[in-house]
């Protein structure tokens, strides 16, 4: 994963462009996510944060946390369990489009597993957070 993100890093604000170009062709919905969003700061977040977890990966423990953090932040901004599924679509197909034919079943599998282990992270921590909210509430 580490040698197809240094050769997508190159070109971070294109594939960033072409990543939420895609997510709001899949998913409508998504969009009303962004309405007060400057998109160009988003996309340099998206690629920071896309940064941070691929150096990351080998040292779960450490970045757990931090992506539970980014679970419950995205809660918090209506994010839902079926966003998870059309930006993991759209992040796969990115990263098809900027390896071209360097994107091999092993490279789709490797991102695709680690994709699904951290939406599941973030999915978690944002559904722990709405429950005990819900129990503090009552």
């Amino acid at each position: 994963m580490r040698e197809t993100w240094q050769k997508v890093e190159p070109i971070a604000d294109e594939a960033a462009r072409l990543f939420y170009d895609r997510l709001f062709e899949i998913d409508v919905t998504a969009r009303q996510l962004f309405k007060t969003t400057d998109l160009t700061e988003q996309r340099r977040k998206l690629f920071q944060t896309l940064t941070m977890v691929v150096g990351g990966l080998d040292y779960l423990e450490v970045l757990v946390p931090t992506i539970e953090d980014l679970g419950r932040r995205h809660a918090q901004f209506g994010v839902t369990d079926a966003h998870y599924e059309t930006v993991g679509a759209a992040l796969l197909w990115t990263l098809e489009q900027g390896l071209g034919s360097e994107w091999t079943p092993e490279v789709k599998g490797a991102w695709s597993s680690a994709y699904t282990l951290l939406a599941d992270i973030m999915r978690a921590a944002a559904a722990r957070s709405a429950a005990s909210t819900v129990t503090a509430n009552t």
